[in-house]
């Protein structure tokens, strides 16, 4: 692992494990504060290793409002080039509103904006809304931005998500994804699905997930090892 890639990885870890003395809930319950951080085998995005098949660190902090309000940041070292620029970390800031769907029990929405953030890189940031819904086991969630992957194009990416309950407290996670780029970006849609087991142990979460890209994205990404299938495993901590 490069230096300036270990330093940003010991900087995130650093600064979210410190975190931890900020999770805290108001006396009337109104606000609250949440963090985690996470150790990962890799790092993968839709379908694509974004620390070159190297292992990740990540953590998130999140401030939230009895009404449904929240917003928070996530951080990750990464490894790849943005144009002329090498880039070693992602920050991600976000805000939304999630709650119940009136008239539907069980049926949960969840709206907002994202900021894609690479700290050191020139013109690789960009934004992203996202729709989600989730009921019963299932979940949809619908991501647009106008400038995809801060290409100046638009972009949409389309998430379903299946939870089912396992016995010894063995949770069961599936994944399928497609992402629908302009065609002066990509001129076929980039799939991948992944399929997954977690466990929460001894105050730890333990997860392994297999991941596996379909059509077209070895082209695209350019690398093919970034997107050959993987078994990724993450040891995480909610604070």
């Amino acid at each position: 692992m490069k230096l300036k890639q270990l330093s940003a990885l010991i900087l995130a870890a650093s600064a979210f494990t410190a975190t931890s003395a900020m999770a805290w809930e108001s006396a009337d319950g109104q606000f609250n504060t949440s963090a985690s951080v996470a150790l990962g085998s890799d790092y993968m995005w839709r379908g694509a290793s974004q620390t070159d098949s190297e292992p990740a660190i990540s953590g998130s902090f999140d401030v939230g409002h009895a009404s449904g309000i929240y917003a928070g940041i996530w951080g990750s070292n990464v490894n790849y080039d943005i144009g002329m620029d090498a880039a070693h970390l992602e920050l991600n800031y976000y805000a939304g509103y999630a709650g119940e769907v009136a008239g539907i029990d069980g049926m949960g929405f969840d709206v907002g904006v994202l900021r894609y953030a690479f700290p050191g890189t020139d013109g690789a940031n960009w934004n992203e809304a996202y729709l989600g819904l989730s009921y019963s086991h299932f979940s949809l969630k619908v991501s647009h931005s106008g400038d995809a992957l801060a290409r100046s194009e638009s972009g949409t990416h389309y998430l379903l998500g299946f939870n089912h309950g396992l016995p010894m407290d063995i949770d069961f996670h599936a994944n399928y994804a497609f992402y629908d780029l302009d065609d002066d970006i990509n001129d076929d849609t980039l799939q991948d699905y992944n399929l997954g087991v977690s466990k929460n142990l001894v105050g730890f979460d333990f997860d392994l997930t297999y991941y596996k890209t379909l059509s077209d994205a070895e082209d695209f990404v350019g690398n093919n090892n970034l997107t050959d299938s993987r078994f990724v495993f993450t040891i995480s901590k909610s604070l």
